[in-house]
């Protein structure tokens, strides 16, 4: 991969695009290269403990859960309700502390070449009635890892997420395509190219990558 920062954001077009097995994958080629590297969530809904995409982070990366996992530095914010972290926030009565996050990713720096901070949704979705999560991506200055997928309306969506990172100064360093779980191959060929193409005009420095298929 030609990908040499320390730190990304890992976001996607939608929600169920594939952005956890995109987390995990990523890890792996980076651990491939030769770099110590980490995941982490920005705030987890839905489960209890260690946060389920961490879990399976590390079934993808074939890794044990580490001491960092255990004591919530990979993931500070786990809530219960599946749905959106502001909602989430409300109905658990948390308010959250964003330095706290950030002293956490910090803390994987310190430890870790390379650290991916995998979001919850899209780069809109909100994390209180105040900050949406492309807030904060701005504010720390993260570059971002963008995952897409070939469904029908994908390229709508890509479209506005580059465009908004464009309109926010974020750096997208790389778009990951996700064919799983595959509906139409057409589409999902036709879309590939025609994003392609669309990196290759307007977003040059922004690298394509692919997903192996999953059967």
């Amino acid at each position: 991969m030609e990908l040499s920062q320390s730190l990304y954001f890992i976001s996607g077009i939608d929600t169920n695009v594939g952005k956890t097995f995109a987390t995990g994958y990523l890890a792996t080629l980076f651990a491939k290269e030769g770099k110590t590297v980490i995941t982490q969530k920005l705030i987890q809904t839905g489960c209890a403990g260690i946060s389920e995409d961490i879990l399976m982070h590390r079934k993808i990366q074939q890794i044990p859960v580490s001491s960092f996992d255990q004591d919530g530095t990979t993931c500070p914010y786990v809530l219960s309700y599946p749905c959106s972290p502001h909602m989430a926030a409300e109905l658990d009565g948390v308010n959250y502390d964003f330095d706290r996050i950030k002293t956490a990713t910090n803390r994987l720096l310190q430890h870790f070449d390379v650290v991916l901070l995998e979001g919850a949704g899209g780069l809109m979705v909100p994390l209180t009635a105040q900050m949406l999560t492309i807030d904060y991506v701005q504010q720390q200055q993260m570059p971002v890892i963008l995952v897409t997928s070939g469904k029908l309306g994908s390229i709508n969506h890509t479209l506005l997420s580059l465009e908004i990172c464009k309109q926010r100064n974020i750096e997208v360093s790389a778009l990951v395509y996700n064919r799983y779980p595959s509906i139409d191959a057409k589409i999902e060929e036709n879309t590939k190219q025609y994003l392609i193409n669309y990196l290759s005009a307007n977003f040059s420095f922004t690298q394509w990558i692919e997903l192996p298929e999953i059967n």
